[in-house]
């Protein structure tokens, strides 16, 4: 019976988002209840993804709003529920654990939960990721990888994404952090997290990022860009979110890594494709690959696996013969990423057959 509220709360966040499926050795109830105190599940149960006042909720439990908002704020505190500030009003709602629990422990993740959802990722999440890749995280070209003659949409453009937020806030890569806590690190830029919006301001409420001027976020994803990582913001025109991962630490990528055709499982609308008259077979491209897309042929010269290409560009600005350039897939493959935020999450909970309580 002790775990009862566990599971209810592990079937309720297996609703949103990626979800949170049970694994068999119950690893995922072990990191609700690290997270949770069961007065906490109790009011995440009550909670659902509409952004909803205290005073509503409080009704609905036949609480005080004092007592409720109390609770809130301090599950707030802790990165168990969203919270927005504005016109004078506060409102709170249930967030997934992807994005949403995992990565606002971003501040203080110690080794005992980074452990063990590195067990949960292995065991069930990872797979859950690869079904959800394309509409949870979008590949896009780094700045300079496509060709001047290619009509290319502000929402394939990371620079453009940056150019339209009035407000940019920067935090640590959840994932790389996870890794470096328990001594498994690859190392590489730690601060390359992007947040827009009612999420930017979440994260500088609870002081996991700091906001960052626009020349300063360039230059952030610049240096992202010479570490080899893969631009990823969520799959949205307008997205309030947009990561710089790497195949060493990123759940998607690792995840993505796993499946034979990568590029069936992400959402992008380029590959890279190799001028063979002009490689010269330096091998360069094959380090800055996330995927392995890229081998040497026969001939020992640079050849893309286009199942396996998800057109992130970063072959493109090492190559120091210009020999690879992205090209736009097949007019009839390109794909217009949906509108907002809650459409996307809408399209991950129905591929899922879920709906969202």
């Amino acid at each position: 019976m002790t775990d009862d509220i566990y599971r209810q709360l592990q079937q309720k966040l297996d609703q949103y988002s990626m979800g949170f499926p049970p694994a068999e050795s119950g690893i995922e109830i072990k990191i609700l209840r690290y997270l949770f105190s069961r007065e906490d599940a109790q009011m995440f149960l009550s909670l659902t993804h509409h952004l909803t006042p205290a005073s509503s909720i409080a009704s609905h439990l036949n609480r005080s709003e004092e007592n409720v908002k109390a609770q809130l704020e301090d599950m707030t505190d802790k990165g168990l529920v969203f919270r927005v500030k504005k016109n004078n009003s506060t409102r709170y709602a249930a967030i997934p654990f992807v994005h949403g629990l995992f990565e606002f422990q971003v501040k203080d993740i110690q080794p005992g939960l980074a452990k063990m959802v590195e067990e949960y990722f292995e065991e069930a999440f990872d797979k859950t990721m690869l079904e959800n890749a394309e509409y949870f995280l979008r590949t896009i070209p780094v700045n300079q990888s496509i060709d001047v003659t290619h009509q290319v949409a502000t929402y394939e453009n990371a620079i453009e994404i940056l150019k339209t937020k009035p407000s940019i806030v920067v935090t640590d890569c959840i994932c790389r952090k996870r890794k470096a806590v328990i001594d498994e690190g690859c190392g590489k830029t730690m601060e390359a997290c992007f947040m827009f919006g009612s999420m930017g301001q979440y994260y500088l409420d609870k002081n996991m990022g700091r906001e960052v001027s626009l020349e300063e976020a360039t230059a952030i994803l610049e240096n992202c860009r010479d570490a080899g990582l893969v631009t990823q913001p969520a799959t949205s025109q307008n997205p309030s979110g947009m990561c710089n991962c790497c195949g060493d630490c990123c759940g998607v990528l690792k995840a993505l890594n796993k499946h034979p055709k990568p590029a069936q499982m992400v959402f992008s609308n380029h590959r890279a494709k190799v001028d063979r008259d002009e490689c010269t077979g330096c091998e360069q491209c094959l380090e800055r690959c996330q995927m392995d897309a890229i081998f040497m042929s026969d001939d020992e010269l640079a050849q893309v696996n286009p199942d396996r290409c998800i057109g992130c560009g970063l072959c493109v600005t090492t190559c120091p013969v210009e020999a690879i350039k992205l090209i736009s897939k097949p007019e009839a493959a390109l794909r217009q990423p949906p509108a907002n935020t809650a459409e996307q999450m809408f399209l991950m909970a129905q591929k899922r057959g879920m709906n969202q309580p």
